[in-house]
């Protein structure tokens, strides 16, 4: 794990199922001879597949368990068919680079042909893969980096993407991968996806909410960047998924607010979540952009401002990839991170919105200028108070000499 050399971590998987161990493609393959001297791994994952725990046993509350020794470095996986071995590392990996002082994410990240990185925060759904999936700029990972002294770095070894109604037109990256990697069919992972009749073309409109990803070694995306390595990002992007239709598709957010939209992890609850809900309900929460330990969601928020001041990473853009509807405008979207990639963002006009405050664009080439524009509805009142509930966790939480950060996260908040 960990394509920076200096901080990577040996990992070794002992899995019941074929179907685990091809999964775990996912992290970086060591080449023959890195396997001949691999040594003692530093994390061991047991994962037994459908073999249940004893839910009679103390603490056990289910058949299905998920246990993390970080003192003997081993994790254990009982009575899950779920893939899950990278979700358990990743927790690892957030436990142990703070302590090393390097900042690991959830997030997507490219670079442009000029050294110019970008990171793209984002929940399930929010567009992550979609939008930085650019045939233009080099992929430098897809879910998980971590950000050093050194630059930022992909912690995986592979990609992950989401195949509902993928399409060639819609997102040529992606199908040309996942195309590439079923006409192989070698170390790619196609849970359940249907082939039509005599073929390895795969059916993609045919998926159903419990069969939507794919995932396939890095290296078949075309403009991928091996070694996953890039420099300090120039640019952080956050993306929500506003399907309330409430927010603007983008704003310019100080820092004070890219902290506080950071800890929000505000996105509505759609993508494969809307088969089963059936209704579009708005979420925020602390956790929800790190979906790890739950006592340590803002200093995560503290070491990202540390990092984008002492690199000058000072842009950020709230990207709302699923604005006024649950029709993603994919073009426009598109063209909106271009304008943050190229910098013309920067140099646009802004008019301040009332309740959030977000300084938005009144105009971005390509992109119809109504779209841009906020009402103040009540939906909006309503989301804006989702905001301030959420938030009163963080009241209590110090960063900066004198608490003068926090004061000036929570002032970046709502006002109504």
């Amino acid at each position: 794990m960990n394509w920076d050399p200096k901080n990577r971590i040996k990992v070794r998987i002992v899995s019941a199922r074929a179907y685990h161990s091809l999964f775990m493609h996912m992290c970086i393959r060591p080449s023959p001879e890195e396997l001949e001297n691999f040594g003692t791994p530093d994390f061991t994952i047991y994962n037994a597949g459908q073999f249940p725990c004893n839910r009679y046993t103390h603490y056990m509350t289910s058949s299905p368990s998920i246990d993390l020794n970080l003192a003997r470095r081993e994790m254990v996986i009982l009575g899950t068919q779920y893939a899950g071995e990278m979700k358990g590392l990743f927790s690892v990996m957030h436990y142990l680079m703070p302590k090393r002082q390097i900042l690991s994410l959830h997030s997507g990240c490219n670079m442009g042909k000029h050294g110019d990185a970008a990171l793209f925060f984002g929940l399930s759904g929010t567009g992550k893969t979609t939008l930085y999936t650019d045939h233009n700029r080099y992929l430098i990972g897809v879910d998980e980096h971590c950000w050093s002294d050194n630059g930022v770095s992909n912690v995986e070894g592979g990609c992950y993407a989401k195949c509902i109604d993928l399409s060639r037109d819609k997102e040529p990256d992606i199908w040309n991968a996942f195309s590439l990697a079923l006409a192989k069919f070698y170390g790619s992972l196609w849970p359940l996806i249907k082939l039509l009749q005599n073929s390895c073309k795969a059916r993609f409109d045919l998926l159903n909410s419990l069969e939507h990803s794919c995932s396939l070694p890095i290296e078949y995306i075309p403009n991928a960047k091996i070694p996953c390595v890039g420099p300090h990002p120039k640019n952080v992007v956050l993306l929500a998924c506003d399907a309330i239709g409430v927010l603007p598709p983008v704003s310019k957010l100080s820092l004070a607010q890219t902290m506080y939209h950071f800890i929000s992890g505000y996105t509505a609850l759609v993508g494969f979540y809307v088969f089963l809900l059936h209704f579009i309900e708005a979420s925020a929460s602390c956790s929800l952009r790190l979906n790890l330990f739950d006592d340590t969601q803002k200093m995560y928020a503290a070491m990202l401002a540390e990092k984008m001041l002492k690199h000058g990473a000072t842009v950020a853009g709230q990207v709302e990839g699923n604005n006024r509807s649950l029709q993603a405008i994919l073009p426009y979207t598109r063209k909106i991170i271009d304008a943050i990639d190229s910098g013309s963002l920067l140099n646009a006009t802004y008019r301040k919105t009332e309740v959030f405050g977000l300084d938005i664009p009144t105009e971005i080439e390509g992109v119809p200028s109504e779209i841009l524009h906020l009402e103040n509805t009540e939906t909006l009142l309503k989301l804006a108070g989702l905001f301030k509930n959420n938030f009163e966790t963080f009241t209590n939480y110090k960063i900066g000499k004198d608490k003068k950060l926090t004061e000036e996260i929570l002032a970046a908040g709502p006002n109504f």
